[in-house]
C-alpha cells in the first residue's frame, strides 16, 4: 500500500458521517467478560489494555461498511489507535467513503491468519468523521510514526491530502469489541458504556 492508494482523486461533495466527537472518547475502562462456550478450561480474559496494544502494534486492519443496497463490503487498509480509538482514512469517491455515508456503523478487525497462535480482535462502532486541524495533525502524525515517511499527509481543509488527493478522515470509538485468543483458546468480551 501507498499512500496514493489510502486516497482517491475523486471526490463528491456532501456529508460523509457524524463529525467525530469534540473530546476524547472510548477511553472509558469497558466490562469485561469471558464467554466460557468458546474458551478452554481454566483460560482468562484478556484485558483491555492487552487488546489495545495489539490495535496499536498491528500493521493491516480489515473494514466491513455496509453498502446502500445492505450488501457487505470488506477492504484491507491501515490505521492508527490514537486518543482511545481506531482511526483510517479514505478518498471521498472510494466505496467504504460512499457506504458511510448512508450508514456510518462498520466493523474493524485485525489480528494474525495462523489457527493455534496471536488474538484476533473485532471492533463494532461508528465511524465518526474527523475535521478538525489540530486532532487531524497528530493523527497525520501517528500515521508517519508509525508506518514511515511513506505515509505522510498534510493537512488541508479538514482532511488529510497525500500523493494520491485528499483523504476523509474517520475515528471508530468501539461500541463492544471481541478478543478471540488462540493458545489456549479464549473469547472476551468487552462492551463500552455509551454516553
Amino acid at each position: 500500500m501507498t499512500a496514493s492508494s489510502a486516497s482517491s482523486t475523486s471526490s463528491t461533495s456532501g456529508p460523509a458521517g457524524p463529525p467525530a466527537p469534540a473530546g476524547p472518547a472510548g477511553n472509558t475502562a469497558p466490562h469485561t467478560e469471558l464467554d466460557p462456550r468458546y474458551s478452554a478450561d481454566g483460560a482468562r480474559a484478556s484485558t483491555w489494555a492487552e487488546a489495545v496494544a495489539l490495535l496499536t502494534s498491528a500493521e493491516v486492519f480489515w473494514l466491513t461498511t455496509v453498502r446502500p443496497d445492505g450488501r457487505p463490503h470488506v477492504t484491507p487498509l491501515i490505521a492508527v489507535w490514537h486518543d482511545g480509538a481506531a482511526h483510517f482514512c479514505t478518498g471521498p469517491g472510494e466505496r467504504k467513503a460512499l457506504n458511510l455515508r448512508n450508514n456510518p456503523d462498520v466493523v474493524l478487525t485485525t489480528g494474525s491468519n495462523t489457527l493455534t497462535e496471536g488474538v484476533d480482535l473485532v471492533l463494532e462502532g461508528t465511524a465518526a468523521l474527523v475535521t478538525d486541524d489540530s486532532r487531524l495533525r497528530a493523527l497525520a502524525h501517528a500515521y508517519a510514526e508509525k508506518y514511515g515517511e511513506e505515509w505522510t499527509f498534510a493537512v488541508r481543509d479538514g482532511a488529510f491530502v497525500g500523493d494520491g488527493g485528499r483523504a476523509l478522515v474517520y475515528r471508530v470509538a468501539p461500541h463492544t469489541a471481541f478478543g478471540f485468543a488462540k493458545s489456549p483458546y479464549a473469547q472476551t468480551r468487552w462492551r463500552f458504556p455509551q454516553v
